[in-house]
């Protein structure tokens, strides 16, 4: 294999180790830590203070080109969710070795100045492969807390770790061994358990099986991203620090004991202060306590939520004990603001090498320096993406996660002889089972064609019951004379990541409960329930409406596994036995009801209860009486993404109904874009940029399926309040409008306002709901609450849509039509 150039300058003093290290054929991590250590120091002490910094930065893919690591040296690399080799969501995995290939052979040339150390890929594989068409993806996290089994767990750890070496990829962020305290946080799904000791079970193993491939793992987010405040992501986790390493950081012990390489910082405060500038928790606690010895790197972006940093700006943070920055687009001044700060004092050369030695080393410790190109340990692991085998242990996965809350009369198993009727959004929705993290970071954007390989439940279903001579009904009536035996009902939360997902109650679909909607129309047959969440939900109505209800979280591409649990074998025995427990207690009401901001501490179930289905217990009613009401009528429309039932369109004549994926879209004739952009998150805002010609209006808009009736809402003065920053004015007019199933609107000229902005600001602006009541909006039935077109050039940023009762903190604009001027 070619010696790496970094390994070639060592010292003669080291000859013996350049040769085991640079120019073996044994490619297997070194054994000793020691040997490691040594010729990471002989390394560093050949390197610039730029070829340092360069191996302190990670970039995204999306923004680092392979001649930017052979021009600055970058050490690490990573593919966020939904981002993919030439931006392309259909990638081959060809596709990705080849990119893996160009960033490797780019990161050993030396011939612009660099010290040719091979980058390292990093990628969020956080239930399989998730970014990559036709991998296995398994259930997420809170299912396998449920399946209880750490052996099944480092399986999947093991067989994730190699169909990422498959694609050429080095390093997997995971395992995330967040604690979930409050089920309102976004990433509860991402937790495997309430229980400290349960997720501490699990993490040893899992980075054990993971590394045991050859892949750097990661253990995440230090500290204390669970406990959060109200369960806000990103918030303040209010512990002593004891109580803190003990329920936050229990699974930090057995993955270091086991040699995890890297921990992520965590984006939430402790006690106020944001945890990636608190040195007394990087470095005190989890070098000097915990005896961590490999790097830590920070989170998308992270540095810049320190007070008075910036993303690409924060000496606070590397002082604090971030030795790599995950700086995914503003990467080169990043680089260089680093370099300035040393040189200037405010960040010590010594800091730097500390940093610097720690990366070198897990280089080293991995076998990447000695790996040689990507591609020829991934093409033999090609057929092991979505192989038969793994798609085999997640189908058993999904078995053993699901967890039957309520079986009255035994109904379940269910005779596959029978007639059933499958209904409910989640029935044949690969996507929706699957949840967020999902070849896209939101896990939208998602049809079951994007999941090659994988089974929805209904599959499941139809394929148990096509054995045994019975007949599974959907989207189709079912025949006169024809008995069903049961309904049965998927339905839950649809995908979501990260902030996005946080809910301010527990309550499910409260006030509008269109799922219990859709049970009560079947109240004269029994009803199974099988409910799609990434957490534990006030759902007692629904188990009321339900003779059978079962937890099945978000099972992931094998959904066929919950039909071999739901079904009996053709002789009336039992396929599979339910052997899910709840890693979490279940709710009996939405709010805690002494203090709203605290968790919901109520329990209809108990951490650990789980029913088999010989249990032949009769479930009393439970209580379907809210203690909380909304904080408010507010509808989002969007904040960091569509929100609800919405959903984002684009186009024109040629095409009126384009939806935006995770990426955006493009109408037929390119003349409207919709770009995803950061503002102060990641992926929080959309870039919409028309070209037109003057000729035919382009137009973006969000609509729900079913409209909703908000007539209370305008009668005591809601507006639509949205946040824009303009980028270019507009040059021909611009309408706004909202829609009440179309031909059904009303339509604002809303040109002289945009045009009186400042551009490059972001400004909050309130259009009265009136307005479009008064120009033809029906209030009682909008499917379109906000609908911008223009003909010609204009370019906007867009980051919250929302209905609100009452404008606070915008700038109500007056109605833009003579006709109804006077209304404001």
């Amino acid at each position: 294999m070619r010696c790496s150039s970094a390994l070639a300058i060592l010292t003669l003093s080291l000859s013996s180790l350049v040769l085991l290290l640079g120019c073996s054929n044994d490619q297997s991590p070194l054994s000793a830590n020691s040997e490691a250590e040594q010729a990471a120091k002989a390394l560093l002490e050949t390197l610039s203070l730029e070829q340092k910094i360069g191996q302190m930065i990670q970039g995204e893919i999306a923004h680092v080109t392979p001649d930017d690591l052979r021009k600055y040296g970058l050490g690490s690399v990573l593919n966020g969710g939904g981002s993919f080799p030439g931006g392309e969501k259909g990638a081959s995995i060809e596709d990705w070795l080849t990119l893996a290939d160009d960033y490797y052979q780019a990161s050993i040339d030396t011939s612009q100045g660099s010290a040719g150390i091979p980058v390292i890929w990093g990628t969020d594989a956080v239930h399989g492969h998730n970014n990559v068409i036709g991998a296995t993806l398994f259930p997420h996290n809170i299912g396998l807390g449920a399946a209880g089994d750490p052996a099944l767990v480092a399986a999947i750890s093991g067989a994730t770790a190699r169909e990422v070496k498959a694609t050429g990829i080095d390093w997997i962020f995971a395992p995330t061994v967040a604690v979930a305290q409050d089920y309102r946080w976004g990433r509860t799904y991402e937790s495997y358990s309430s229980d400290p000791q349960v997720v501490s079970s699990y993490a040893g193993g899992m980075v054990e099986a993971m590394q045991a491939e050859g892949i750097v793992a990661t253990t995440k987010h230090f500290v204390g991203d669970g406990g959060t405040f109200s369960g806000v992501d990103r918030g303040d986790t209010r512990l002593p620090l004891n109580v803190l390493i003990e329920e936050h950081g229990a699974g930090y012990k057995p993955a270091i004991a086991a040699g995890v390489q890297t921990v992520m910082a965590s984006f939430n405060s402790w006690n106020g202060e944001k945890v990636h500038g608190n040195k007394q928790l990087l470095t005190d606690v989890l070098r000097g306590d915990l005896g961590f010895g490999g790097f830590v790197v920070s989170d998308w972006n992270g540095i810049g939520e320190i007070e008075g940093c910036a993303d690409d700006n924060c000496p606070q943070a590397i002082n604090a004990g971030i030795d790599m920055v995950m700086v995914p687009e503003d990467w080169l001044s990043a680089l260089e603001n680093l370099v300035a700060q040393v040189q200037s004092g405010e960040i010590s050369e010594a800091r730097i090498d500390e940093a610097v030695l720690r990366i070198l080393k897990v280089k080293f410790e991995s076998g990447l320096m000695q790996r040689g190109l990507p591609s020829t340990q991934g093409r033999p692991l090609r057929s092991q993406v979505g192989s038969q085998e793994h798609r085999d242990l997640a189908r058993d996965a999904v078995r053993r996660s699901l967890v039957l809350l309520k079986n009255d009369d035994q109904m379940l198993p269910l005779d596959p002889a029978g007639h059933y009727l499958v209904v409910g959004e989640g029935a044949d929705n690969i996507g929706m089972q699957s949840g967020g993290w999902t070849i896209s970071w939101q896990g939208t954007g998602n049809a079951n064609s994007d999941f090659p390989t994988g089974t929805s439940l209904l599959d499941g279903f139809a394929e148990q019951v096509a054995k045994a001579g019975g007949k599974v009904y959907h989207g189709e009536p079912v025949p006169e004379g024809i008995e069903v035996d049961a309904v049965i009902a998927v339905y839950g939360e649809t995908p979501y990541a990260e902030t996005q997902g946080d809910i301010t109650s527990l309550a499910w679909q409260q006030p509008n409960f269109e799922d219990l909607a859709l049970l009560n129309q079947y109240q004269d047959l029994p009803i199974v329930s099988v409910f799609l969440s990434g957490r534990p939900l006030w759902v007692n109505r629904e188990i009321n409406a339900s003779t059978a209800f079962v937890a099945a979280w978000l099972p992931g591409s094998e959904g066929a596994g919950v039909a071999d649990v739901l079904f009996r074998n053709s002789d009336g025995s039992v396929q599979h036995e339910f052997e899910g427990r709840l890693p979490m207690a279940w709710p009996s009401a939405d709010i805690n009801g002494s203090d709203r901001d605290l968790a919901v501490v109520d329990e209809a179930f108990a951490r650990g209860y789980g029913l088999t289905s010989s249990a032949s217990q009769h479930l009393a009613f439970l209580n379907e009486e809210p203690r909380g009401k909304p904080l408010s009528l507010d509808r989002p429309v969007f904040a960091g993404g569509a929100r609800g039932q919405w959903r984002l369109y684009l186009g024109n004549r040629l095409d009126w109904a384009i939806a935006s994926g995770p990426r955006g879209g493009t109408t037929k004739d390119n003349q409207l874009s919709v770009s995803v952009i950061d503002r102060r998150m990641q992926e929080d805002a959309r870039r919409v940029e028309w070209t037109g010609d003057g000729k035919r209006s382009s137009q973006v808009y969000f609509r729900a399926d079913v409209p909703i009736n908000i007539e209370s809402m305008s009668a005591t003065g809601g507006a639509v309040v949205m946040d824009i920053r303009l980028i270019q004015k507009p040059v021909e007019q611009v309408k706004m409008r909202m829609d009440c199933t179309w031909p059904c609107n009303g339509e604002l000229d809303i040109t002289q306002h945009l045009r009186s902005l400042e551009t490059d600001v972001w400004h909050r602006l309130a259009i009265s709901l009136a307005c479009f009541e008064a120009v033809g909006t029906n209030m009682g039935a909008v499917d379109v609450p906000f609908l911008i077109s223009t003909p010609g050039v204009f370019t906007m940023d867009l980051a919250e849509v929302t209905l609100v009762e009452e404008v606070s903190g915008a700038n109500l604009l007056n109605c833009p039509t003579q006709e109804v001027a006077s209304l404001k």
